[in-house]
């Protein structure tokens, strides 16, 4: 039986009850470390673009990614199979075209009808001196320029998974984060300035400008600190529990310990009397010990694994 809680249970589902996820593209997500919802949520943007509306695409930068309001004008079937369907359209100050390849006329013509207007965004390039915008990433009528976000966070992929559907996934993944009580120090959560969980999660894929991509942004900087923490706790808990195993007790009188330590041309120091005295206590434990020296060279870790095995010497029929 799992021992992990029921509210956590929709974020290790199968990927393939989110949205937009079928089994094909569940088993493509593998390359991208991604197996189940849970994994969505950390799967975070590296790079983003801005989509904020502009006047006009004249004077663009080109190539550049804009997003303007047009009317849509005649559109010029290719001659060609295979060709580039043309739309002429302009914006407030120039026009220009959009170019599709492979798409179908009827579905255009009710995407981008003659007379009407629209938003769209996309890469706009220079084509023999005339702008053209190869494949809009967005085509929405201007009462629903909203649905277009202003910075539009970008994912890494992997063969088989394009934007698209992975945000469309990443959406519905966070769909399901439950609010969860804070584990975070609160008078270390205010001084850093950190969201909460919940709120960290929902932050890093909605940023609003580069800044909230870099690591050292708040929301970012929560969710490493848990990781990092999350890890310790883990260490924490595997080694109290190989603890509870019973250990073999190793008992020494300590006096070849003192008998060395007095014939020493140096006092030993604080940290290493310290370090002696608890391997000794936990030698003496009915508990397995499990425990690291770790030291600079010079720092005496000789010294100490001497005096360790000095207490498990037998000497005269007696431990020492």
């Amino acid at each position: 039986m799992s021992a992990r809680p029921e509210i956590l249970f929709p974020l290790f589902a199968e990927l393939t009850s989110l949205d937009g996820v079928g089994p094909k593209t569940a088993q493509n997500m593998a390359g991208l470390g991604v197996e189940k919802p849970r994994d969505l949520l950390f799967l975070l943007p590296f790079s983003g673009i801005d989509r904020t509306i502009k006047a006009s695409v004249q004077g663009a930068d080109a190539p550049a990614t804009l997003t303007v309001e047009v009317e849509i004008g005649q559109h010029r079937p290719p001659r060609n199979k295979g060709g580039a369907y043309r739309i002429d359209v302009v914006d407030s100050q120039i026009a220009f075209q959009l170019v599709y390849f492979h798409a179908r006329g009827d579905y255009l013509g009710k995407l981008l009808p003659a007379g009407q207007r629209r938003v769209v965004s996309g890469k706009v390039e220079l084509f023999d001196g005339l702008a053209q915008m190869v494949h809009p990433d967005h085509v929405v009528r201007p009462e629903d320029a909203a649905q277009i976000p202003s910075f539009e966070p970008v994912y890494p992929l992997t063969a088989g998974v394009t934007q698209k559907p992975l945000t469309k996934s990443i959406a519905s993944a966070l769909q399901r984060v439950p609010v969860l009580s804070e584990w975070i120090d609160e008078t270390q959560k205010k001084v850093k300035e950190w969201p909460d969980w919940h709120d960290a999660i929902a932050s890093v894929h909605a940023p609003e400008n580069l800044g909230d991509l870099a690591a050292y942004s708040p929301a970012r900087e929560r969710l490493a600190y848990d990781e990092f923490m999350a890890h310790q706790l883990t260490l924490a808990l595997a080694r109290a529990n190989r603890r509870r195993a019973p250990g073999v007790e190793s008992h020494g009188t300590g006096k070849l310990r003192n008998k060395v330590l007095s014939s020493l041309p140096y006092k030993p120091t604080g940290a290493q009397l310290r370090s002696i005295d608890e391997i000794t206590q936990d030698m003496a434990s009915p508990h397995r010990m499990n425990r690291l020296l770790q030291g600079d060279v010079g720092s005496g870790k000789t010294l100490v694994a001497f005096m360790a095995l000095l207490a498990v010497v037998k000497q005269a029929g007696r431990a020492s």
